[in-house]
């Protein structure tokens, strides 16, 4: 090999060492959540993402306290500041004197989902049919994060993925709500059915109630997208399809309200069960 060779492989070697090293994360890069269930669950559950930490000086309550002390004895860093400062970061949402910047969750594949469901005895899933508006995504993730969703699923085409707008309409719920992407979304319901999981499908014109449901069993919500609805080859995989009553002039609900208005029904009748 001649000299002038070895220098241009050498120097292509350097070029690419230097593409795959990493670069600090940009606070625009981050996700924020906020409150003392939110940070007890991120020190507990991904200590390794925390970027830093924001805690209200003037607050010395015992649980903030606590929140304080794990951070402390898993050797993150606090920055101290006025509650001032607390409201700015968490767009004056309840923050209870602390905030989290941390390195955001990714969407996890099929092959994960699969995986879940082995350690699910009961499992709730919300399945959504190409919403392609990030602020609605958000918003399901934040209600499938209240009603104790196991999995959020979504196709990976054609479809909002965990955007920043995502993110911070979900308000946190985006880094602990599993949020799964897969390639195929009819493949994925037959799959379920495999696993005994019930496929109910929201649809205004059936005459089914959606409280007429049993959703005590292994249960997955299927939710269309903003205008269309439930796609042809969705639908035919459902094995329920259901209404929301409307006794007013508008004929539909935003798809992120119609999921807080199932999936509450799902809390309400596995609470009463257990």
């Amino acid at each position: 090999m001649s000299t002038a060779h070895k220098t241009s492989a050498k120097s292509s070697s350097k070029q690419s060492a230097h593409r795959r090293k990493k670069k600090p994360a940009q606070d625009n890069e981050l996700a924020r959540v906020h409150g003392l269930h939110a940070a007890e669950a991120v020190l507990k559950g991904r200590p390794e993402a925390v970027v830093r930490i924001y805690a209200q000086d003037s607050r010395q309550d015992a649980r903030l306290g606590a929140v304080l002390q794990a951070a402390g004895n898993l050797g993150l860093t606090i920055e101290r500041c006025d509650g001032e400062l607390l409201d700015k970061l968490s767009h004056d949402g309840v923050h209870q004197g602390v905030c989290i910047d941390m390195m955001p969750s990714q969407p996890k594949s099929e092959s994960e989902l699969w995986q879940l469901l082995d350690t699910v005895a009961v499992p709730l899933l919300l399945i959504l049919d190409g919403v392609q508006d990030p602020h609605n995504l958000g918003a399901c993730l934040r209600s499938a994060d209240a009603a104790g969703v196991h999995a959020v699923i979504a196709p990976r085409d054609r479809a909002a993925g965990l955007t920043a707008t995502a993110r911070k309409v979900a308000t946190g719920a985006a880094e602990f709500v599993p949020f799964f992407q897969v390639g195929n979304l009819s493949r994925c319901l037959a799959q379920l059915e495999t696993r005994g999981i019930w496929r109910i499908g929201t649809d205004g014109e059936t005459e089914l109630q959606y409280s007429d449901c049993d959703f005590k069993v292994p249960t997955a919500l299927v939710l269309g997208s903003e205008g269309k609805g439930l796609r042809r080859l969705t639908r035919e995989h459902c094995d329920q399809l259901v209404a929301i009553p409307m006794a007013g002039t508008v004929q539909s609900l935003n798809v992120s309200v119609a999921a807080g208005v199932c999936l509450f029904e799902a809390v309400r009748q596995r609470g009463l069960a257990s």
